[in-house]
């Protein structure tokens, strides 16, 4: 069971996700807020694996709101869902630690497909904006030793191309034949080198800099 914890400002909106989740019998909705204060304040004593936030809310806005979880509660996964696709949300919400970045019109299904991909520790960007994040990955020059610089041995770069393609730390640990642990501790001291604390902004690393070949994403 999935258990997971809605954060927007309009009470139509936590209502019509509650509703929508409620009907598949892997997602436990344990309640909403309208705020980030009002969130951090609900899940103090029960936490969820997964939060929905929005991001232009009142007290504590979403990008906020996701720095503190992150901070506080970091194997709380994070999937923004919004109405905004500015740039300036978009990569201010990955680097404050957002797991993913859906927009508001994302069919039910989808929404729904993602929330559990998340759980599993998968990255989720929504289609509309995945041009923009890729577009001001490659847009910053590539250091000229990219692979001193960042010390990644040849298995930490295994590890980080299959980040990149967006697979769970499970898919990984099959693929490559390591234990689930195993792959945590690489994924730990990835995120160490590239200085990132989430998968998504790991995998945006490895494109800006050069770690991971375009053609193969």
């Amino acid at each position: 069971m999935i258990r997971v914890f809605l954060c927007d400002d309009q009470i139509i909106v936590t209502e019509g996700l509650t509703k929508i989740l409620s009907t598949d019998p892997e997602i436990e909705v344990l309640g909403s807020a309208h705020n980030g204060v009002e969130l951090l304040e609900s899940i103090q004593d029960d936490q969820p694996d997964l939060v929905l936030v929005d991001l232009k809310m009142p007290v504590l806005n979403g990008i906020l709101t996701t720095r503190k979880l992150k901070q506080e509660y970091p194997k709380i996964k994070i999937l923004v869902l919004t109405t905004y696709d500015d740039d300036e949300w978009i990569f201010d919400a990955l680097h404050a630690g957002a797991d993913g970045y859906l927009l508001k019109d994302l069919p039910p299904d989808e929404l729904i497909s993602a929330i559990k991909g998340t759980a599993k520790g998968k990255s989720y960007i929504d289609p509309q904006i995945t041009g923009k994040v890729i577009n001001k990955a490659t847009s910053i020059p590539e250091p000229k030793e990219k692979n001193e610089n960042f010390n990644l041995s040849e298995r930490e770069m295994d590890v980080l191309r299959l980040i990149a393609h967006g697979y769970s730390n499970a898919d990984i640990a099959d693929r490559l034949f390591l234990s689930e642990g195993t792959v945590r501790n690489y994924t730990r001291d990835i995120y160490t080198k590239l200085g990132v604390s989430a998968r998504t902004q790991a995998a945006v690393a490895a494109i800006k800099f050069g770690l991971v070949d375009l053609s193969d994403l």
